[in-house]
């Protein structure tokens, strides 16, 4: 979710690449298949520069992490008994729940109004904390919540 806010931030509000509803139907569909933070970086691209600029994104998202992770693995075998290490990875922890905190605050304020978002919100969220519902499951039962919600207010107006 840390990467995930980065990109919101940089692709909707910086850059402007993207509109916030463009974005976190990106991210919807990301929850499908795979990592999402790797899913939304391949969408902003292919939404941006077609099927090259999804494989770029790909690859320059894949990368950095990959040689980084290389180099630290390597790092961590070779030194794994300095108490320093364990300590400064103790460190790390907060921090990314706390950037986890940002995304979902600045996502929340975007998106969710009124007394039914509130309620999908907040019934999305305990079906996933609490229930260990799938996230497939959740957006499809989203789905047919918000279309049949709609087909009930168009005939009911």
């Amino acid at each position: 979710m840390a990467v995930v806010s980065l990109v919101e931030r940089c692709c909707v509000h910086e850059k402007k690449w993207l509109t916030q509803d463009e974005f976190l139907h990106g991210l919807a569909f990301g929850q499908i298949l795979g990592p999402f933070s790797l899913n939304i970086c391949t969408f902003v691209g292919s939404y941006l520069r077609g099927a090259v600029g999804g494989i770029v994104a790909t690859v320059s998202f894949l990368f950095p992490s990959f040689a980084l992770i290389s180099l630290l693995t390597w790092l961590y075998f070779r030194f794994h008994e300095l108490p320093q290490l364990g300590s400064a990875l103790k460190g790390t922890n907060p921090m990314v729940i706390a950037l986890i905190l940002v995304a979902v605050t600045g996502m929340t304020k975007a998106k969710i109004r009124g007394l039914n978002g509130w309620g999908i919100a907040l019934i999305a969220f305990s079906g996933a904390a609490f229930f260990k519902v799938s996230s497939l499951a959740i957006l499809v039962l989203g789905a047919f919540w918000s279309l049949g919600r709609y087909y009930y207010l168009r005939e009911h107006r």
